[in-house]
Parts: C-alpha cells; sequence; structure tokens
C-alpha cells in the first residue's frame, strides 16, 4: 500500500487533530532520510501519535518497506514504547543506540527562538537525554503551543523539574528564593495517592517563575541546585518546529 500523500487525506472531524497529524506527517516527510537514517526518537504527546503513524504508514509500503523495517526506534516512556510496537516498527533502547539520527517530539510550548518546556507528560528527563543525543531534533506540535513571544505565555502550569525524592522540600524551599511565585511537588490524582513517580523513580516539581524572558539563565539556575535532576527547559536544541494550524496549513520554524 503506497504511502498516502497529505494533500489526499480527509479532514479529521475535529480540526486540532487534523492541525496534529499535518505538522506529524509533513515532519516525517521532510526529516527521515530513508535512504541513510537507521535511528529514529519517538517522543511523547499527542501530537507524535501521528510521528509514529506515518512511519508505520511507510512501512506498509513496498518502496520503503525494506528500509522502515531496518530502522531501530528509541522511546521516550511508556506511551512511545507502545507508538512503536503498535505501528510495527523495531524497538530499541538508548543503552544500545546513542547516536540518533533524527529525534520527534512535541512540546508544551515553544518560543521564536525554538526553546521549550517540556515535561507535562512526566517524561522530561529521558526526553532531554534522547533529543540531546541526535543529530536532528524536530518539534512538531499545534497551534495552540506557539508562545507569542515569551516561554510561559500560554504554558500556565509551571516548569516541570525532576528532582530526587528526598529533595523536595530543599529544591522548593531553593527555587522559591530562585523567584519562583508557586512551587508544587506533582500530585498523581485521583488514581494514584501521593507524587507522580517518573520512569527514573523521581519526584516532578512544577515551578511557575511567570512569563520566561532569559530561559537560558533560569535553566541553568535552577539546574545547579542540589537535588535536581533535570528540567523542562530545552534550551537550543530543537533543530526545526512543524506546527500545526486550524485551517490545515503547517508552520515551519527553523534554528
Amino acid at each position: 500500500m503506497a504511502v498516502p500523500s497529505i494533500t489526499s487525506l480527509a479532514p479529521l472531524a475535529d480540526k486540532l487533530e487534523s492541525a496534529k497529524r499535518a505538522a506529524a506527517y509533513r515532519a516525517v516527510d521532510e526529516n527521515v532520510n530513508f535512504q541513510h537514517d537507521k535511528v529514529i526518537g519517538i517522543g511523547s504527546g499527542s501530537t507524535v501519535v501521528y510521528v509514529a503513524e506515518r512511519l508505520g504508514q511507510y512501512l506498509k509500503d513496498p518502496e520503503y518497506n525494506g528500509l522502515v523495517s531496518q530502522f531501530i526506534c528509541i522511546p521516550t516512556g511508556f506511551q512511545s514504547r507502545r507508538l512503536i510496537l503498535d505501528n510495527g516498527l523495531k524497538l530499541g533502547s538508548i543503552e544500545e543506540n546513542s547516536s540518533i539520527d533524527v529525534d520527534f517530539d512535541g512540546a508544551d510550548e515553544i518560543d521564536d527562538q525554538l526553546n521549550l518546556i517540556k515535561g507535562g507528560g512526566a517524561c522530561l528527563f529521558q526526553e532531554k537525554l534522547v533529543s540531546t543525543s541526535s543529530k536532528k531534533f524536530i518539534v512538531v506540535a499545534d497551534y495552540r503551543k506557539k508562545a507569542p513571544k515569551y516561554l510561559s505565555t500560554n504554558w500556565k502550569s509551571g516548569i516541570p523539574i525532576e528532582i530526587v525524592p528526598s529533595a523536595y522540600v530543599r529544591v522548593a524551599d531553593d527555587l522559591k528564593k530562585l523567584g519562583a511565585k508557586h512551587v508544587i511537588v506533582r500530585q498523581g490524582g485521583s488514581a494514584k495517592a501521593g507524587p507522580v513517580v517518573t520512569d527514573n523513580n523521581n519526584f516532578l516539581i512544577d515551578a511557575d517563575f511567570g512569563m520566561l524572558e532569559n530561559p537560558s539563565q533560569l535553566h541553568d539556575k535552577i539546574k545547579a541546585l542540589v537535588g535536581v535532576v533535570e528540567t523542562g527547559l530545552f534550551i537550543d536544541n530543537a533543530s526545526r518546529a512543524y506546527i500545526g494550524n486550524a485551517d490545515g496549513t503547517v508552520e515551519v520554524f527553523n534554528k
């Protein structure tokens, strides 16, 4: 079965889902070198669902099957692991593939310098490990995730920060000293009593610093705190971003 062209696709009933699909499909079409790429990073989030779906379509195309079947796909968490397997792709690990050709991931918010806030899905350390191990890091998102100028303009849940569990009181106090307006340890919700525990057995803190005029400086200050494993600020990391709009068009932003 030949890979369907983007222009031939019928619109989805939900315009937001159509926006996500358009961004993800175009990102795959324009950034995977089927002759040379061998290791593909698959991130987390609702838009990345369509990245895995598009790769699965290439796998079913006789012209590409022999190449795509050799791809090793590196997940950033449980969701992306399922996406890889559900689309018939080959699952690999970052431990065995420390150099990745291209990584696709979503964002909670993205500014005009391609700085990101990530971690709403609680996979930020693995996402940063995979993205910084990649020759190309491609962001896919819908129009709601594009900040007018500064990060934390639209995203109001704070900066996700992965921390060592025993350090949560110390880190929370230190974040307030850095200027955080609100600091909370993320909870598991009605299905789980107590804090969210990451794949690395750590806690997550969400710290609200308001709009971020200098996210790079703030990242460095937070990262230097004892007990902090990683921040959800992805600075100078993304190569390109594909933003799907409600009308089906896709905007592409380059580094």
